[in-house]
């Protein structure tokens, strides 16, 4: 689906019918964005390369359905930025990205993307009927606007996760289980796969908020400061998660070693309890004629007392030594 608007200081967000963007292009009235949403491949073909004429590759990268890393390319008219955002509803065990494509010239914008919803680019949508700022500082406010969204958008995951991290952490002290370890470890590698998110996409955001994209104006690019420091914040916080995650992993680890050094302790205490019974039992029954203590009526109950005896004066000597 294509959508078009101009947006012009001063008078409400004027929608363009698809066929009428290159005479918006060739007389530029305001700013221009167009949204290629859920993009078919002839959609792509034809805006992205019929009317915009941009290169070659970056049409190639928004046809591409893999995963491409966080990037900004300049094209000296235009710089090409792909951006990665959270997959709509995803469970922060299960971390999907969905790419967004973003083309920014001196008066337009144009976003990409194929996947069902980008809710950045829906929020921004709605807003500029009411955000006078999106209709009068251009086109780089919009795109920073779309940007901050998505950047946004990882703040609720990650408090999920803070939360996960702080309920295991308990359930590892009380009692670790083996579910507990399998949930353990799949957000460790959540956290992982945010952190190759994050990590590329603050760089792509620390080179738009320098001087170094004409199309980026000196204003703009405090705006891009700010959603940079956010990105720095994600990036601390996740790496905070991945070491307690890492420590209560470690926990578990030793909890569990612990808990079998508890039973081994006592099979051993029980095994060499039994020890001397087994080998006083063994003697008796041996199969010799003369025994003489087999004559003697008294024979089986001292028998039984020697083995309490042992019993416990081993469990006397285990107690004083602090085994069990």
């Amino acid at each position: 689906m294509i959508k078009a608007v101009s947006l012009e200081a001063g008078s409400a967000p004027t929608v363009i019918a698809p066929e009428d963007i290159p005479d918006h292009l060739v007389h530029p009235g305001g700013t221009l964005w167009v949204s290629l949403e859920k993009a078919s491949s002839e959609e792509i073909e034809t805006v992205l390369g019929g009317i915009f004429h941009f290169h070659p590759l970056t049409i190639e990268d928004c046809l591409s359905t893999g995963y491409q890393t966080p990037k900004v390319d300049d094209f000296d008219s235009y710089i090409f930025i792909i951006a990665n955002a959270l997959k709509p509803n995803g469970s922060f065990l299960d971390l999907e990205t969905v790419e967004l494509n973003l083309y920014l010239g001196s008066n337009y914008l144009v976003t990409c993307f194929t996947d069902e919803h980008m809710p950045c680019v829906e929020a921004v949508w709605q807003r500029m009927t009411r955000d006078e700022r999106i209709t009068r500082r251009g086109a780089d406010f919009l795109c920073h606007a779309i940007l901050d969204t998505l950047v946004d958008d990882y703040m609720p995951l990650l408090d999920q996760m803070d939360e996960e991290v702080e309920w295991l952490e308990d359930v590892v002290l009380e009692k670790p289980e083996a579910s507990t370890l399998q949930r353990l470890l799949s957000l460790k590698h959540s956290v992982m796969s945010l952190r190759r998110v994050v990590s590329p996409q603050r760089e792509l955001i620390n080179r738009l908020s320098r001087d170094e994209f004409p199309q980026v104006d000196k204003i703009t690019r405090i705006y891009f400061r700010d959603v940079y420091d956010h990105l720095v914040r994600i990036q601390d916080l996740s790496d905070s998660i991945r070491d307690i995650v890492t420590g209560a992993v470690d926990i578990y680890l030793n909890s569990t070693s612990l808990r079998l050094n508890v039973v081994m302790k006592a099979l051993t205490i029980v095994s060499t309890i039994f020890l001397p019974l087994t080998f006083l039992a063994g003697v008796y029954g041996m199969n010799f004629k003369y025994f003489p203590e087999l004559d003697w009526q008294y024979s089986y109950p001292l028998l039984w007392l020697i083995f309490l005896l042992i019993v416990g004066g081993m469990m006397f000597f285990f107690k004083k030594r602090g085994w069990f």
